[in-house]
């Protein structure tokens, strides 16, 4: 509810409501009387796409394409060729003199194109939604570095040990929070077969990582499917900012 509540002052509510967007959140008394605060039950209520609507567009670029990499050699138990491939990460927000380590690091499912590049990582209308969400946390503010990560399964399927691919980069940007959006980010990250529904929600330290947080939470994609889980995914990014917080201050 803390996240909510910073991101919906008075002001941007009122500029919400200029724009049209009905935000569903308690007034305040006009009389100089004791504060109410809203139940919980009362701020899961927001509509995430109020919150996220606020944020500014992103700023227009040239439409540009990256070639893809070679997937980081991951190998089975019986010594099987890589079948994960992962994207070296690349940085979405941050000042010039911000230092690459310490931020967030985003590990999101995005397998490359049909001609076999990746496209920006914010274009199309499940980059806006990404982009929008996380400058509803102001991480576009550059006060910490956010890194991403994009990860796809292999031609054949079959899949080798993530820790392979994923640990040489995340070492080297140390970051003090992991957001693993989609099945197969959130099911290798952590280790876990259970279904991303049972998997988002908590936090879990990365014991291969100083015991970084991991979140993981759902796919920018599978939200626009699947407009009424939009809340959950913000409850998501609220719960990694909050285990980012204490350590950043």
């Amino acid at each position: 509810m803390g996240c909510l509540m910073q991101m919906l002052d008075a002001r941007r509510r009122a500029m919400l409501e200029e724009m049209g967007v009905k935000v569903w959140w308690p007034q305040a008394p006009a009389a100089p009387i004791a504060e109410s605060r809203p139940a919980p039950a009362e701020a899961e209520a927001v509509e995430v796409d109020a919150v996220v609507a606020e944020a500014p567009p992103p700023r227009p670029s040239a439409p540009q394409r990256t070639p893809v990499a070679a997937p980081v050699a991951a190998r089975s138990d019986t010594g099987a060729a890589a079948t994960i491939g992962i994207e070296a990460p690349q940085r979405l927000y941050g000042k010039d003199d911000t230092p690459a380590q310490g931020g967030w690091l985003l590990v999101v499912d995005m397998p490359p194109e049909a001609d076999g590049r990746y496209g920006p990582p914010l274009a199309g209308d499940a980059g806006r939604l990404l982009d929008n969400m996380l400058r509803a946390l102001r991480l576009h503010e550059g006060d910490a570095p956010v890194h991403l990560m994009r990860t796809h399964r292999g031609a054949s399927g079959a899949q080798g040990p993530f820790a392979d691919a994923f640990l040489p980069h995340a070492e080297a940007l140390a970051p003090r929070i992991v957001l693993a959006m989609g099945p197969l980010a959130a099911q290798s990250l952590l280790q876990r077969s259970e279904p991303l529904g049972r998997l988002r929600g908590q936090v879990v330290p990365l014991a291969a990582l100083a015991d970084a947080p991991a979140v993981a939470t759902y796919h920018p994609t599978y939200l626009l499917r699947n407009p009424a889980d939009k809340a959950r995914a913000w409850a998501d990014l609220c719960l990694a900012a909050e285990a980012f917080a204490p350590q950043g201050g």
